[in-house]
C-alpha cells in the first residue's frame, strides 16, 4: 500500500513539473538589498534560463527588492504569492528564510545561501525536504586567512564586521574565530543591525586592529564603500567575501563567481521543470573559487602583491 501511494505521489509530482512544458512560467525573484553581487546572481540566473530555452514566450520574471527592510521583505514575499508565481527564486539567506517561513507550497530555488541547514530552509543538503533547494556559497575561511598572510604578513589582530541577524554572516564569523583561535591570532568584533550603524562600527575597529575580515553579509556589502574608504585612510586592509566587495574597495577575496552561482541554480530549476522532483535535486555547495585583488586599494594601503599571487588572481582597479 505504501509503495502504491509513493508511486502515485511521484506521478503527481512528475505531471505537475512537466505540465510547465507548454505553459508560461511565472518566476518571482526576491532579494533583500541592492548591490552588485546580488545583481550578478540575478542576471546570471536569468541569462542561464534564457540559454536553456526559457525565452519571453515561456518564462516571465517578477523582481522585488526590499532595500534592506525586513518588514518590506516579508511583504514582498507575500506580494509574490498574490501574483500567482509558479516558482520563487530567492537570493541570499534573509529572503530565502522569509519565503520558506510562509510555507506556501510554491517550489523555491535559492541562490547563495551559505548555511541552508542552519538557516532552516532545508533539513538535508542531499535530500531537500522543505520544497526548496539551491546553491550554497560557503566561504573558504582558511584560504582567506592564508591569502591575508601572503598579502599583508604580520597581521595579528583582525576585526570582524557583520550583521548579527544574518545566519550566513554569523556562521562564517564563527568559522573565522575558530581558525584564529587555532592559529594564535586575536580578533575584535563589531556587529550591526542595519546600514546606518556601519560607519561607527568600522571606526571602532580601525582603532584596534591590523586588518578587517567581512563575512558574506548583505548589510555590510551594501555599505562596503564606507568600510573600504575608512580603512584605506588608515592603511588597514579589508578582506571581503565576494568579488563585488573588492570591486567596491575591499583589498582582496577568495570567492565564488556571482553569475556562476546564479547559473547553477538555473540548471537546478530546469531539472525541476523537466520532471525531477525537488526533493531529488540536492542542494549544491559551489566551491570553484577565484582570487580577486583591488590594485587601487593595494596602492593606497602600501601593499605589494607577490608575483606568484598576481599570476593566479583577477586584478580590478
Amino acid at each position: 500500500m505504501k509503495k502504491t501511494i509513493a508511486m502515485l505521489l511521484t506521478l503527481i509530482l512528475t505531471l505537475t513539473c512537466t505540465a510547465f512544458a507548454d505553459d508560461m512560467i511565472h518566476v518571482g525573484i526576491i532579494q533583500m538589498a541592492d548591490n552588485g553581487a546580488f545583481t550578478d546572481m540575478r542576471e546570471g540566473f536569468i541569462d542561464r534560463m534564457r540559454e536553456l530555452g526559457y525565452d519571453e514566450s515561456r518564462m516571465t520574471f517578477t523582481y522585488r527588492n526590499a532595500l534592506g527592510d525586513m518588514t518590506q521583505l516579508v511583504a514582498n514575499c507575500e506580494a509574490a504569492l498574490d501574483d500567482g508565481i509558479d516558482v520563487a527564486v530567492t537570493i541570499a539567506t534573509p529572503p530565502t528564510q522569509a519565503f520558506c517561513n510562509l510555507d506556501s507550497g510554491v517550489p523555491q530555488f535559492f541562490i547563495s545561501v551559505s548555511n541552508p541547514v542552519g538557516a532552516g530552509v532545508i533539513g538535508d543538503m542531499a535530500h531537500p525536504d522543505m520544497n526548496a533547494t539551491g546553491t550554497s556559497n560557503a566561504i573558504p575561511v582558511e584560504e582567506m586567512f592564508k591569502l591575508a598572510d601572503q598579502l599583508t604578513p604580520g597581521c595579528q589582530v583582525y576585526g570582524l564586521l557583520y550583521c548579527q541577524s544574518e545566519i550566513n554572516s554569523v556562521t562564517t564569523a564563527q568559522q573565522a574565530k575558530a581558525y584564529m583561535d587555532a592559529n594564535g591570532l586575536t580578533y575584535v568584533e563589531q556587529v550591526v543591525t542595519n546600514v546606518s550603524e556601519v560607519q561607527m562600527a568600522v571606526d571602532v575597529l580601525l582603532e584596534q586592529v591590523d586588518a578587517i575580515f567581512v563575512p558574506n553579509d548583505s548589510v555590510i556589502q551594501t555599505a562596503m564603500t564606507v568600510v573600504a574608504d575608512s580603512a584605506a585612510e588608515m592603511g588597514v586592509p579589508v578582506y571581503g567575501s565576494s568579488a563585488v566587495m573588492v570591486e567596491s574597495g575591499a583589498f582582496a577575496t577568495i570567492s565564488i563567481g556571482d553569475r556562476q552561482i546564479g547559473a547553477i541554480t538555473a540548471d537546478m530549476l530546469h531539472a525541476y521543470l523537466t520532471g525531477t522532483p525537488i526533493e531529488e535535486i540536492p542542494a549544491v555547495v559551489v566551491d570553484e573559487f577565484t582570487m580577486v585583488i583591488n590594485q587601487t586599494t593595494a596602492d593606497m594601503i602600501g601593499a605589494e602583491i607577490p608575483a606568484d599571487v598576481l599570476e593566479n588572481a583577477v586584478i580590478v582597479e
